[in-house]
């Protein structure tokens, strides 16, 4: 009979992922089934019902449940998921929007508003841009198929106005029919990627805005973390720095395997060229894992979550982490 802890662990199908999902990177003293799940899924399983044992969750969803003390999972500082979110900002080309500015007024849609991406272009638009969530008019429901809901209720803060959209329409069409002013999305809208009439990027020249954005700020986005579910950890409370290392280890063989040339392990020419030129603007250590690594992106979500009323409190960062991964860092 084995000795070792069965878990499962939910996440996207990613390269920094696949040693632990193929078993070349073990999870020492545990025995391994992953599950490759898209973030929808796994979040409204992770955040409902508490599914698995180790899950993939938004940054986000997780401060707002634990600043409410709500949360079934503590988190380690495995950020699977981190995104430049200039990309994700669609507009209609007809309506004079020039830059952010712009937007103040407009009708804006978006699949949620406590989306992670959405938290942090909002936080972004303030930042960079004097553009107030209160600025604009902001219309929630599904992206491509109606019925999208928020997954927690929302008190927002005074002046914001935040409505759904009608239960049978869909951003997308909204957008593409020119009901919508702009969308904020995580994913590319298809009317976007069909090039529908009048709809394009806020930024087109989006990367040199990131690379400029990254440049001034040191602020790679983080998207998703990875959550140990708590009736686990009381149990075996060696498991998240467990868990912890073997995500780092998986990241590091990803980089690794990237960084041959011999052998192109992507489907892309070129991919060292695009690993160097992350180095030269990031650093070696360009994407990120680690508290103290990472402080200071971290910090920044917890306030905007808090400003932008989603968060109950501003978390302190030593009440999003289980204590034992503090100590352990990554160069």
């Amino acid at each position: 009979m084995s000795k070792l802890l069965p878990i499962t662990i939910a996440c996207g199908h990613y390269d920094r992922t696949r040693a632990i999902k193929d078993g070349r990177v073990p999870v020492d003293g545990c025995e391994v089934t992953y599950l490759a799940l898209e973030p929808e899924e796994l979040f409204f399983r992770a955040f409902r019902y508490a599914d698995f044992d180790i899950a993939e969750i938004s940054f986000n969803s997780y401060l707002m449940q634990t600043s409410r003390d709500r949360c079934p999972y503590v988190a380690i500082p495995a950020f699977v998921s981190r995104h430049f979110r200039h990309s994700s900002i669609f507009i209609r080309t007809d309506r004079g929007i020039r830059g952010p500015a712009d937007l103040k007024g407009k009708l804006v849609g978006l699949p949620e508003y406590q989306q992670t991406a959405n938290v942090w272009m909002r936080g972004i638009f303030k930042e960079e841009y004097s553009v107030d969530p209160a600025d604009i008019h902001w219309r929630t429901g599904g992206q491509e198929e109606p019925g999208r809901d928020e997954r927690t209720p929302l008190t927002l803060p005074p002046g914001v106005d935040l409505q759904p959209i009608s239960s049978d329409k869909t951003l997308n069409k909204m957008l593409a029919d020119g009901e919508l002013d702009a969308v904020f999305s995580a994913r590319e809208l298809s009317c976007y990627v069909k090039g529908a009439p009048n709809v394009g990027l806020i930024f087109p020249n989006f990367r040199a805005v990131e690379s400029d954005y990254y440049s001034r700020t040191k602020i790679f986005p983080i998207m998703h973390v990875v959550g140990i579910k708590k009736s686990l950890v009381e149990q075996f409370p060696w498991l998240p720095a467990t868990v912890y290392k073997a995500f780092c280890q998986a990241k590091d063989v990803a980089i690794q395997e990237m960084a041959e040339q011999a052998v192109a392990r992507l489907t892309l020419p070129w991919p060292e060229v695009n690993l160097q030129d992350a180095k030269d603007l990031m650093g070696q250590n360009f994407w990120r894992y680690g508290i103290a690594e990472s402080a200071h992106e971290i910090k920044t979500l917890v306030r905007y979550s808090y400003e932008q009323g989603l968060a109950a409190r501003e978390l302190d960062i030593k009440e999003i982490f289980h204590p034992s991964v503090f100590e352990i860092s990554r160069t």
